[in-house]
Protein backbone atom coordinates (compact mmCIF):
# COMPACT_ATOMS: atom_id res chain seq x y z
CA UNK A 1 0.00 0.00 0.00
CA UNK A 2 1.10 3.37 -0.51
CA UNK A 3 1.69 6.27 1.91
CA UNK A 4 -1.54 8.58 2.24
CA UNK A 5 -1.02 11.26 0.08
CA UNK A 6 -1.08 14.78 1.89
CA UNK A 7 -3.56 17.53 1.92
CA UNK A 8 -3.08 20.34 -0.69
CA UNK A 9 -5.21 23.06 1.61
CA UNK A 10 -4.91 25.32 -1.55
CA UNK A 11 -5.80 22.97 -3.91
CA UNK A 12 -8.90 21.82 -1.83
CA UNK A 13 -10.23 25.39 -1.56
CA UNK A 14 -9.92 25.31 -5.34
CA UNK A 15 -11.39 22.65 -6.25
CA UNK A 16 -14.45 23.00 -3.49
CA UNK A 17 -15.00 26.39 -5.50
CA UNK A 18 -15.20 24.49 -8.49
CA UNK A 19 -17.72 21.96 -7.24
CA UNK A 20 -19.90 25.38 -5.37
CA UNK A 21 -19.97 26.88 -9.45
CA UNK A 22 -21.12 23.34 -10.64
CA UNK A 23 -23.76 23.17 -8.23
CA UNK A 24 -25.20 27.12 -8.86
CA UNK A 25 -25.30 25.84 -12.64
CA UNK A 26 -27.68 22.82 -11.78
CA UNK A 27 -29.88 25.38 -9.67
CA UNK A 28 -28.40 25.96 -6.26
CA UNK A 29 -28.30 29.08 -5.08
CA UNK A 30 -24.81 30.40 -5.60
CA UNK A 31 -23.77 31.53 -2.09
CA UNK A 32 -25.18 28.39 -0.48
CA UNK A 33 -23.52 26.08 -3.30
CA UNK A 34 -19.87 28.08 -2.57
CA UNK A 35 -20.39 27.20 1.48
CA UNK A 36 -21.99 23.44 0.95
CA UNK A 37 -18.44 22.74 -1.07
CA UNK A 38 -16.56 24.67 1.68
CA UNK A 39 -18.15 22.86 4.51
CA UNK A 40 -17.77 19.50 2.56
CA UNK A 41 -14.24 19.78 1.88
CA UNK A 42 -13.47 21.24 5.69
CA UNK A 43 -11.02 18.92 7.17
CA UNK A 44 -13.63 18.62 10.34
CA UNK A 45 -16.31 18.96 7.70
CA UNK A 46 -17.88 22.27 10.33
CA UNK A 47 -16.72 25.66 9.62
CA UNK A 48 -18.13 28.49 11.59
CA UNK A 49 -19.47 31.68 9.97
CA UNK A 50 -16.98 33.82 10.49
CA UNK A 51 -14.65 30.96 9.04
CA UNK A 52 -17.06 30.74 5.74
CA UNK A 53 -17.03 34.53 5.65
CA UNK A 54 -13.54 34.64 5.68
CA UNK A 55 -12.23 31.58 3.14
CA UNK A 56 -15.54 32.88 0.61
CA UNK A 57 -14.65 36.55 1.26
CA UNK A 58 -18.52 36.67 1.21
CA UNK A 59 -20.26 39.20 4.08
CA UNK A 60 -21.74 37.73 7.11
CA UNK A 61 -25.61 38.21 6.05
CA UNK A 62 -24.15 36.69 2.43
CA UNK A 63 -23.18 33.42 4.86
CA UNK A 64 -26.19 33.48 7.36
CA UNK A 65 -28.58 33.23 4.17
CA UNK A 66 -26.69 30.38 2.85
CA UNK A 67 -26.18 28.36 5.38
CA UNK A 68 -30.05 28.66 6.36
CA UNK A 69 -31.09 27.30 2.88
CA UNK A 70 -28.37 24.61 3.33
CA UNK A 71 -29.96 23.94 6.97
CA UNK A 72 -33.97 23.83 5.69
CA UNK A 73 -32.50 21.06 2.93
CA UNK A 74 -30.72 18.70 5.62
CA UNK A 75 -27.87 19.40 3.71
CA UNK A 76 -26.17 20.99 6.69
CA UNK A 77 -27.20 21.22 10.35
CA UNK A 78 -26.53 23.70 12.70
CA UNK A 79 -24.77 23.38 15.85
CA UNK A 80 -23.63 25.58 18.82
CA UNK A 81 -19.42 25.09 19.41
CA UNK A 82 -19.06 23.54 23.11
CA UNK A 83 -18.26 26.51 25.56
CA UNK A 84 -19.28 28.94 23.12
CA UNK A 85 -22.12 31.18 21.82
CA UNK A 86 -20.92 31.06 18.08
CA UNK A 87 -23.08 28.09 15.76
CA UNK A 88 -21.04 25.74 13.45
CA UNK A 89 -22.37 24.55 10.26
CA UNK A 90 -22.29 20.65 10.04
CA UNK A 91 -22.16 18.40 6.70
CA UNK A 92 -23.35 14.86 8.23
CA UNK A 93 -21.82 11.78 6.83
CA UNK A 94 -25.18 10.52 5.55
CA UNK A 95 -26.59 14.37 4.22
CA UNK A 96 -27.72 13.12 0.54
CA UNK A 97 -29.77 10.15 2.04
CA UNK A 98 -31.49 12.86 4.62
CA UNK A 99 -31.90 15.32 2.09
CA UNK A 100 -33.73 12.53 -0.80
CA UNK A 101 -35.89 11.72 2.20
CA UNK A 102 -36.64 15.12 3.09
CA UNK A 103 -38.08 15.55 -0.65
CA UNK A 104 -39.47 12.45 -0.72
CA UNK A 105 -41.74 14.36 1.99
CA UNK A 106 -42.50 16.59 -0.22
CA UNK A 107 -43.22 14.71 -3.39
CA UNK A 108 -46.20 13.18 -1.28
CA UNK A 109 -47.28 16.94 -0.08
CA UNK A 110 -47.33 17.73 -4.07
CA UNK A 111 -49.11 14.62 -4.95
CA UNK A 112 -52.22 15.46 -2.11
CA UNK A 113 -52.04 18.51 -3.49
CA UNK A 114 -51.96 17.81 -7.33
CA UNK A 115 -55.25 15.10 -6.41
CA UNK A 116 -57.16 18.32 -4.84
CA UNK A 117 -56.36 19.99 -7.84
CA UNK A 118 -57.69 17.52 -10.53
CA UNK A 119 -60.75 16.77 -8.40
CA UNK A 120 -61.80 20.56 -9.14
CA UNK A 121 -60.11 20.57 -12.56
CA UNK A 122 -62.39 17.46 -13.84
CA UNK A 123 -60.40 14.45 -14.90
CA UNK A 124 -61.40 14.70 -18.51
CA UNK A 125 -60.03 19.03 -18.86
CA UNK A 126 -57.06 19.60 -21.09
CA UNK A 127 -55.56 20.58 -17.52
CA UNK A 128 -57.20 17.48 -15.84
CA UNK A 129 -54.89 15.54 -18.41
CA UNK A 130 -51.88 17.55 -17.08
CA UNK A 131 -52.04 17.57 -13.84
CA UNK A 132 -52.91 13.54 -14.16
CA UNK A 133 -49.68 13.19 -16.16
CA UNK A 134 -47.78 15.46 -13.13
CA UNK A 135 -49.33 12.94 -10.63
CA UNK A 136 -48.16 9.90 -13.00
CA UNK A 137 -44.57 11.44 -13.03
CA UNK A 138 -44.77 12.41 -9.35
CA UNK A 139 -45.76 8.28 -8.42
CA UNK A 140 -42.81 7.10 -10.19
CA UNK A 141 -40.01 9.22 -8.72
CA UNK A 142 -41.80 8.15 -5.08
CA UNK A 143 -41.74 4.70 -6.19
CA UNK A 144 -38.09 4.94 -7.65
CA UNK A 145 -36.51 7.20 -4.24
CA UNK A 146 -37.97 4.12 -2.52
CA UNK A 147 -35.97 1.90 -4.41
CA UNK A 148 -33.08 3.75 -4.81
CA UNK A 149 -33.49 4.16 -0.26
CA UNK A 150 -33.13 0.75 0.28
CA UNK A 151 -30.10 -0.23 -2.98
CA UNK A 152 -28.60 3.10 -1.17
CA UNK A 153 -28.43 1.90 2.48
CA UNK A 154 -27.08 -1.83 1.27
CA UNK A 155 -24.11 0.09 -0.43
CA UNK A 156 -23.68 2.80 2.23
CA UNK A 157 -23.15 -0.14 4.64
CA UNK A 158 -20.46 -1.44 2.09
CA UNK A 159 -18.52 1.92 1.61
CA UNK A 160 -18.26 2.40 5.69
CA UNK A 161 -17.02 -1.22 5.94
CA UNK A 162 -14.65 -0.05 3.21
CA UNK A 163 -13.56 3.29 4.56
CA UNK A 164 -13.23 1.35 8.26
CA UNK A 165 -11.10 -1.26 6.97
CA UNK A 166 -8.97 1.20 5.59
CA UNK A 167 -8.62 3.35 8.47
CA UNK A 168 -7.28 0.09 10.33
CA UNK A 169 -4.61 -0.97 7.76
Amino acid sequence: MSAPKQRDDEAVQRYAEQFGNVLAESGWPRMSARAFAAILSSQAGRLTAAELSELLKASPAAISGAVNYLVQLRLATREREPGSRRDVYVVQDDFWFQSMMSRDRSLTRWEEILRQMLDVAGTETASGRRIRATIGFVEFIQEEVEGLSERWVKRKAEIDAQLEAESNS
